[in-house]
Order: C-alpha cells, then sequence, then structure tokens
C-alpha cells in the first residue's frame, strides 16, 4: 500500500499547485492535509520525509522493518492530523516526529516482543568513561555506531539524547525502572566511547 497513491495524478501542468504549497507555512500545510488536499500530502512527505525516516532510523535498524513502520507512522498521521493544534513554526515537525517515535516504540515493544522482554534493563552500574574526541568523525559515522547499540542501549539513548527526555519519561515510556534507564543510558555511552576510540584508532 502507497502512503500517498495520490501523488500518481501529479505532472507538469500543475508544478505550480506544488510550489504554492511548498511556499506556505505550516499552519496553512496543516490545514490543506486536513482537507485531503494531494499536493499539501505530497509537499509534506518532500518536506519532512527525509528528517523523519532519519529519526525513525535511530530506533529501527532494519530496512524492511523501517519502512513498515514509517509506512504506519504516515498513515497515523494523515488520520490525526485533525488533532494537531499549531503553537508556532516547527509544531508541525516537532508533532509528526513525535508520532514517528511512538510507532517505533510500539514496533519494538510488539513486533521485538520476545527480544524486549530478554532485555536485561536492571543491569548494575558502571564508571563512565572520559568522553572522547568526536569532532572530527563524520556525523554518519557517529549515526552507524548508534545503530549498532543492543536494542535496550539504543532506545534510551535516543530517548534521553535526542528526545531530552527524562529518566522518569523514559521509564514511562518504556515501562522499565527509572534507575533501569539511567544504567542503560551509562553503558551506552562507555559502548559508544569504545566504538569511537576504534575508529580514531583506524583512522591514524
Amino acid at each position: 500500500m502507497q502512503v500517498f497513491p495520490t501523488f500518481a495524478l501529479y505532472n507538469d501542468r500543475n508544478e505550480n499547485i506544488v510550489k504554492h504549497y511548498t511556499d506556505t507555512d505550516e499552519q496553512q500545510l496543516a490545514e490543506q492535509l486536513r482537507c485531503g488536499n494531494a499536493a499539501a500530502m505530497r509537499v509534506f512527505y518532500d518536506r519532512y520525509g527525509g528528517l523523519l525516516t532519519a529519526v525513525c532510523a535511530r530506533y529501527i535498524t532494519d530496512s524492511e522493518s523501517l519502512k513498515d513502520v514509517m509506512q504506519d507512522s504516515m498513515v497515523q498521521l494523515l488520520t490525526h492530523v485533525s488533532d494537531f493544534k499549531y503553537r508556532g513554526e516547527g509544531s508541525l515537525r516537532a508533532w509528526a516526529t513525535k508520532i514517528v517515535i511512538t510507532q517505533a516504540l510500539r514496533y519494538l515493544r510488539e513486533e521485538k516482543r520476545r527480544e524486549w522482554q530478554t532485555i536485561d534493563w536492571d543491569v548494575a552500574d558502571v564508571p563512565e568513561e572520559d568522553d572522547p574526541p568526536v569532532n572530527d568523525i563524520p556525523p554518519d559515522v557517529i549515526q552507524q555506531m548508534v545503530r549498532r547499540l543492543p536494542t535496550g542501549y539504543r532506545t534510551v539513548f535516543n530517548l534521553y539524547v535526542f528526545e531530552h527526555k527524562s529518566h522518569q519519561e523514559i521509564a514511562q515510556l518504556l515501562g522499565i525502572k527509572k534507575d533501569s534507564s539511567a544504567s542503560q543510558l551509562s553503558r551506552a555511552k562507555n559502548l559508544l566511547a569504545q566504538m569511537i576510540r576504534q575508529y580514531t584508532n583506524t583512522q591514524q
């Protein structure tokens, strides 16, 4: 199933319609999405599709599962766009990002239930290593390192670092203890530090 099958209706003769919505602000774009406007759907995906996919890829490492989660996210977004409340420029992007993260976490809990249940959330605290230098490491390399983290480490790390969630909020989202979130984050940072040092050594 395609997310936006109506895109196929567009050709060179109505590119001016698409350009009109490209130049609109988020509030106008959201209003057109509520009306089911196909041009607005195309603009939304062109504008935010790459960003939302990158966010989802921080949680979902399998390419086929990533496509499925993004598909579900877009369906949820279009289904519930009437619930969106505009709070200034950037609020549509933030709202869409929240939907993608929610769908990614739902996938991890439901589709990866067996793996999720075997995660040792209550690992003992370990001393944190000193932060290694990262200024000279390409961002895409760092991203790949994060994607290589075990599921529990990666999920907590993403929620804490990128979504700015507190350990209490993470605990509620994942159904774990607050201390478990802190432990998972500590281990994620240590494992990333090891990866970064290994990468740095190979570049010398």
